[in-house]
């Protein structure tokens, strides 16, 4: 097991509102997911960034005592590096040397299962390596492997600039026929007038354990940060009737590279197209409050703030004292406080799904010859039946339909609207 020194960072003309402590406890959790050993936590705070090394020398020279003394294998910032400034601090330090997007990528090389995971993970790692590349390969090419050098990308990079970027253009065009494969299935499922509602939420906010609630799916689940990678969609009927697909995504994390969220577009439709976003927080962290803006920030680059969001405050089975779990509550409207481990309050969050399609839903009569068999067997699967009655001239039946589906139906000509309120 490789031995990891961390070096929690906060540059205080930074924007933002983490506090350093949490900085440092999310790294630990980042580190944690790729089973390595930490050794120490150095926090370095620091009125603003230097050029060669983001941190003060006199520090470099104490973290390079320490990484020697304690005969890690790898050192690992909190914040992003320039390539001169890894380059520089690698050579100070004399070990290897990875900051957070490096870690971010090791991870997600580490979760990526499916063809297009895989090498959404590639693209985004040469996208990483490219500006950084000196001489012969990246400043640790000879330092051998372990965390920052795994996953389907090339890490060990002997090879120029022209061939990264023709490897980049390829793996482009390759995405883009899985985008047109999954384009292909939204205009299939709008065709069908079923609804997407997706989950999304900082990563190990329970999202999957939700989905696996709510669909009786047998999703993977971990404590361990980003365990989905790959999106997972699952049909969930409502007590009403009314089918969705509930489709999970992958964790969202603050400060999240541009290029990471680039690189995963492709995975991230699934947010663009959803008809009702589920934001799933973990009530119990005291992050709480910086998971909620990380996650809208995210949501805001994909142009995805303006969706009907619906706030699942969730793992409330972790909350001792649940007598704040209400004020907290009226912090986040249109929430919900649930357990999606327990399935407390499940039933709420349902509903509230529900209600929120009722509202592009109609109650109509109508009548299908019975000619037209094939229909009632649709309207079976698609719609709410609430009365049927076999008639000589056909099939009358009361339901309660989508919007859209009734649409298609009333250009029916052989289908007789007996009532309807538009």
């Amino acid at each position: 097991m490789e031995k990891a020194l961390l070096i929690s960072v906060q540059i205080k003309t930074d924007k933002g509102h983490w506090r350093i402590e949490d900085i440092s406890s999310e790294l630990e959790e980042l580190v944690l997911s790729t089973s390595v050993e930490i050794i120490e936590n150095i926090i370095c705070i620091c009125e603003k960034p230097t050029a060669n090394y983001l941190i003060g020398r006199g520090k470099v020279e104490e973290i390079g005592v320490i990484a020697s003394q304690e005969d890690v294998d790898v050192v690992i910032f909190s914040h992003d590096l320039s390539g001169t400034q890894l380059r520089n601090l690698e050579r100070a330090i004399g070990k290897k040397t990875i900051d957070r997007t490096q870690l971010i990528l090791d991870i997600f090389a580490l979760r990526a299962k499916s063809p297009e995971g895989k090498m959404q993970v590639e693209l985004a790692q040469l996208q990483y390596l490219l500006p950084r590349l000196t001489g012969k390969g990246i400043m640790f090419s000879d330092l051998g492997g372990g965390i920052g050098t795994r996953g389907p990308g090339e890490t060990k990079l002997e090879i120029d600039r022209r061939q990264i970027r023709k490897k980049i253009d390829k793996l482009k065009d390759s995405l883009k026929d899985f985008r047109l494969h999954r384009l292909t299935t939204h205009k299939k499922r709008k065709s069908n007038n079923t609804p997407l509602v997706a989950l999304v939420g900082y990563t190990s906010a329970g999202k999957s354990t939700l989905l696996n609630r709510l669909t009786d799916s047998a999703q993977i689940t971990s404590e361990k940060l980003f365990t989905t990678l790959d999106p997972l969609s699952k049909s969930l009927r409502l007590p009403g009737g009314q089918e969705v697909i509930i489709s999970d995504t992958v964790g969202f994390l603050h400060d999240l590279p541009h290029h990471l969220v680039e690189a995963f577009k492709a995975t991230l439709e699934e947010v663009v197209d959803a008809d009702l976003l589920i934001h799933v927080l973990d009530v119990a962290d005291p992050r709480l409050y910086q998971h909620n803006q990380a996650v809208l920030s995210v949501l805001e680059e994909l142009s995805s703030e303006d969706k009907p969001i619906l706030t699942a405050l969730n793992k409330i089975d972790l909350v001792e004292d649940r007598s704040w779990l209400a004020v907290t509550k009226k912090d986040f409207s249109d929430s919900v406080l649930l357990s999606a481990k327990t399935g407390e309050n499940l039933e709420v969050l349902i509903t509230r799904i529900e209600e929120h399609f009722s509202g592009l839903r109609l109650n109509i009569k109508i009548i299908i010859p019975h000619s037209r068999m094939e229909l009632v067997d649709f309207l079976y699967r698609k719609a709410k039946i609430n009365k049927i009655d076999y008639l000589q001239e056909g099939v009358r039946i009361d339901l309660s339909i989508a919007r859209q589906l009734y649409n298609q139906i009333s250009r029916d000509k052989e289908v007789k609207i007996v009532l309807g309120d538009d």
